[in-house]
């Protein structure tokens, strides 16, 4: 059996209080109970003792748990999923009571109650749990096995995936954050190599009181309260490419189980009859959750948690308008330029009528397309950024963000630009992209589009009217007292949360300064300027989460590979030449670099543009002996293809405006010469062959997410 872990049987619990009774009295009680002592694994925990325990029957269930009306409430969850028993479907599974219940209840969907398994392999089919072993305790390999193994009985496919730590162990103020991050990360990898569209996880309304108290401790807003969204689009943070085609990949993340709670786990469990492990370090105070988690077990009175519950369901309900006028206002006033810019129409937006809430969302989101940062943006750029929108018309120029704002050239101030700012903190690696053939495609499920039609088009059924949402114009601080005024809490209630909002404050400030005293600053990173790794012949790179670019040479030119200035009368009818290019190509181990346009590419366009005329060249062919003059043809011939080349790129650049330019992917050499600029066509060298698609990672709008 694993170590580290307690297991308790379906039959160990019949009450919320019976689970801490049972615990409390492990070492009380030998013959109800196996003792291990165990070595304390972490410094972190230093827990003095560890059991494996499985409780006896003294505890037993004296009436069976009726699953009716589980099962019909999970199903009618994930019909406003936009998810079918048909999907293919993937859990994200710890072994706990929360996750062993989601396992329960989507087993049970998936077969329509009838126990059935998949064709011969007895595993019901379209279904996987996912267990990933975190790798920070060394008995975490034996529990992800043996709780494979409690999965695998119930039928259900399961694999386990083991996180690699390059950069070594998190730090301890960074332990529970960065695991999470891994966890979702090893979830979505697992997903698209299976080809699952959607990814269920346990969450429920317990997790959501906890989340607000830590949200509500951190002056979070109202749409922070409303906690995590009932389904929401996550974004691969690799990305793949098949068959030369480049690809974002997304999974649905749904969360059935928001509205049930912790007492509803230990149900399901019991009513499935199937075991479940505790881990004894989730009781560990230095953890944030933890901490809130024993204090509202202290304050466990119906009304507390219903009313608690209220105020969470008021804020999502804000959330859900407030998502839905900006959905509104992107439609109507933002346009996507494929430069990589957006221009918004003030006019059409008209900043004055919008309340804060919303026009700060609608900026926010705006604002981190073009920047591909996922950050919030809080504080003093928010404000700026609402100042800034609220002026009209637009006059002066912003960065906040990673993103600068201007007004749009000849528009009078009546739209305003959004470009990205390179001189900003933004995602500056260039990602090179694995390519995959069409033997071993990984990519999610080609439903998943169809999915979240169909949950949002539920969804959008459900948005309150303005009348109806509460909180609007709310401060972070003043929820609370809201709430009370609409007598959506009691005084009791109100007191009992400011009690433990205080509470939470002051670990959050002892906290805080430890990390400062025992934690490195982490440096900020800019975009650099210098070229990036090496782009080699037929790769693929991501460029700043926001640029697809790849290049290839053709070595065998004819009459249509050149512009129609270019050609002339140089007698290519017909003809190809197999032959590389001197002056910039050094064959194909030449080496390319990717980096954002500087200044002095456009006057290198500029002087490159006036380059020798076809006339120049034509009198020196005739002072050239054959060979000699087929040599110089050729040269004389690429340059005169950079000089059109670059003609034609200074017109498409004046389209581009200024602020703009500078976020444009260019390739250079070894040497830092200027190669191609894909976004406006140029090219050095007839015989390279560049391109630059702006795709970002993250699309407007940060994909489909639902608080209903």
């Amino acid at each position: 059996m694993a170590r580290g872990l307690i297991f308790f049987n379906a039959q160990s619990r019949t009450t919320s209080t019976l689970l801490s009774t049972c615990i409390a009295t492990l070492s009380l009680s030998p013959t109800k109970c196996q003792q291990m002592q165990i070595p304390s694994i972490s410094p972190l925990y230093r827990p003095s003792t560890r059991f494996f325990c499985k409780c006896s029957h003294t505890h037993s269930v004296e009436h069976p748990i009726d699953m009716t009306a589980y099962k019909e409430a999970f199903s009618s969850r994930m019909a406003m999923a936009g998810l079918n028993p048909h999907h293919r479907i993937a859990l994200g599974v710890s072994g706990g009571p929360d996750s062993m219940a989601l396992c329960v209840l989507t087993a049970d969907w998936k077969t329509g109650d009838q126990n059935a398994v998949g064709d011969g392999d007895e595993f019901i089919d379209g279904l996987l749990v996912i267990i990933v072993d975190h790798g920070l305790r060394e008995e975490s390999r034996e529990e992800a096995k043996m709780v494979s193994r409690r999965v695998s009985d119930m039928g259900i496919r399961c694999e386990i995936v083991r996180c690699s730590w390059l950069d070594g162990r998190p730090k301890k103020g960074h332990l529970q954050e960065a695991a999470r991050d891994m966890r979702y990360q090893m979830f979505q990898n697992v997903c698209m190599q299976h080809h699952i569209g959607a990814l269920l996880v346990a969450h429920h309304a317990d997790d959501q009181a906890e989340l607000f108290i830590i949200r509500f401790s951190r002056n979070s807003g109202v749409l922070g309260l409303a906690g995590m969204a009932f389904t929401s689009q996550i974004f691969s943070t690799h990305t793949h490419s098949y068959n030369k085609v480049s690809k974002n990949h997304s999974i649905l993340l749904v969360r059935p189980l928001l509205e049930f709670s912790k007492e509803d786990m230990y149900k399901i469990c019991q009513g499935g009859n199937q075991d479940w492990v505790e881990d004894p370090t989730n009781r560990s105070p230095l953890f944030a959750r933890n901490r809130i988690r024993m204090s509202l077990g202290n304050l466990s009175s119906c009304i507390f948690k219903s009313e608690l519950q209220a105020v969470i369901s008021t804020c999502r309900k804000t959330r859900s308008y407030v998502d839905h006028i900006c959905s509104d206002l992107i439609n109507r006033t933002v346009t996507i330029v494929d430069d990589g810019y957006a221009v918004i129409d003030l006019e059409i937006l008209n900043p004055s009528k919008v309340e804060d809430i919303c026009l700060t969302k609608f900026l926010a989101l705006v604002l981190q397309f073009i920047s591909q940062r996922q950050r919030p943006i809080r504080g003093s750029a928010s404000k700026l950024l609402l100042d800034y929108i609220r002026t009209f018309p637009c006059k002066t120029s912003l960065t906040a963000a990673g993103c600068f704002l201007c007004p749009a050239p000849r528009s009078r101030g009546a739209k305003s630009l959004v470009c990205c700012s390179v001189d900003c903190p933004l995602p500056s690696k260039m990602e090179l992209i694995q390519t995959y053939s069409n033997g071993e495609q990984t990519h999610c499920d080609s439903n998943i589009e169809q999915i979240i039609a169909d949950a949002k088009s539920y969804s959008d059924q459900l948005v309150p009217d303005a009348s109806k949402v509460h909180f609007l114009d709310v401060a972070s601080d003043s929820v609370l007292t809201e709430a009370k005024r609409f007598n959506i809490v009691s005084e009791s209630t109100y007191r009992n949360i400011l009690l433990l909002q205080r509470k939470e404050i002051e670990h959050f400030k002892v906290d805080a300064e430890v990390k400062s005293d025992h934690e490195l600053t982490h440096e900020v990173q800019h975009v650099s300027a210098s070229p990036s790794e090496p782009l080699q012949l037929g790769q693929l790179c991501y460029f700043m989460n926001r640029f697809f670019v790849t290049w290839k040479l053709n070595k065998e030119i004819t009459k249509n590979s050149f512009p129609k200035e270019v050609c002339g009368d140089w007698g290519l009818e017909g003809k190809s030449w197999n032959w590389q290019c001197t002056c910039c190509i050094s064959g194909d181990d030449m080496v390319v670099k990717v980096r954002h346009m500087i200044e002095s590419d456009w006057l290198y366009l500029a002087k490159l543009s006036k380059g020798p005329s076809l006339e120049n060249v034509r009198l020196e062919r005739v002072l050239l002996c054959d060979e000699t003059q087929q040599i110089t043809e050729k040269m004389n011939l690429c340059l005169n293809h950079a000089r059109v080349s670059a003609q034609r790129a200074l017109q498409s650049l004046k389209s581009i405006p200024v602020a703009a330019r500078r976020s444009l992917p260019v390739l250079v050499n070894n040497h830092g010469q200027l190669l191609s600029i894909p976004s406006i066509n140029f090219s050095h060298c007839p015989c390279l062959i560049a391109s630059a698609v702006f795709d970002p990672k993250v699309p407007l709008g940060g994909g489909y997410s639902s608080f209903f």
